[in-house]
């Protein structure tokens, strides 16, 4: 098995279709390719039996039984759900089209799905979800640095991001260009970065936004 093998077959695609021959096909075909599958008939079952923590891709019926494939996207999206979701619809309903896409969805396919389109569909949401993955991790390692620098040492991170100078962060601040210095080398070295754009694109993953720029105004 190679590397991309073996990241498919460690990362589950969850599959929420009704119809259980289209089920159990795509099912069949996805571990064909090594995928790590696991198959539901509603958004009720997965509700009570499935995982979203779990979940690196999704494929959802549109029209399922109870509660909608698009209403169960929509709802899981408000709980902090964000892994690609591919839907499929026996019809070409294009307002739903437009309304799974504008939620996030990453392809919406119309049955009966062609087999390399659906795989093709599914590779793409998986590097995408790696990619994901990959700047979750990145952002929670920054927030982790960032915590660890004392209250002035964010003013001074802060301010510095943002191109004020030594004597300018001096100013602001009432310390001296000597403290400041001091604090911009702890900051580097806390937030285990060399170089200033290094820190920028560190501070850009805490996404501190408007909480940050409040802060060092006065």
């Amino acid at each position: 098995m190679n590397q991309k093998q073996r990241e498919d077959a460690s990362a589950q695609v969850v599959v929420i279709e009704d119809d259980v021959g289209v089920r159990e096909s795509l099912v069949g075909l996805l571990r064909s390719m090594k995928f790590n599958v696991t198959a539901f008939s509603s958004a009720t079952e997965f509700s009570a039996r499935g995982q979203l923590g779990s979940v690196a891709c999704m494929i959802l019926d549109v029209r399922l039984p109870g509660q909608s494939g698009i209403e169960f996207y929509e709802e899981v999206r408000t709980r902090g759900f964000h892994r690609p979701v591919i839907f499929m619809s026996g019809h070409a309903d294009v307002p739903i089209a437009v309304r799974a896409m504008k939620a996030g969805a990453v392809e919406f396919l119309t049955k009966p799905v062609r087999e390399q389109d659906l795989l093709d569909a599914v590779h793409a949401a998986m590097k995408r979800d790696s990619r994901t993955t990959m700047k979750e991790e990145a952002a929670a390692s920054a927030r982790a640095d960032y915590e660890t620098l004392t209250k002035r040492e964010q003013e001074v991170l802060i301010r510095v991001v943002e191109g004020q100078r030594n004597r300018q962060i001096s100013t602001a601040l009432g310390i001296t260009e000597a403290t400041v210095k001091l604090h911009r080398g702890n900051v580097m070295q806390k937030m285990h970065v060399h170089t200033l754009p290094e820190l920028v694109r560190h501070y850009d993953l805490l996404e501190l936004g408007e909480q940050a720029s409040t802060s060092t105004k006065g």
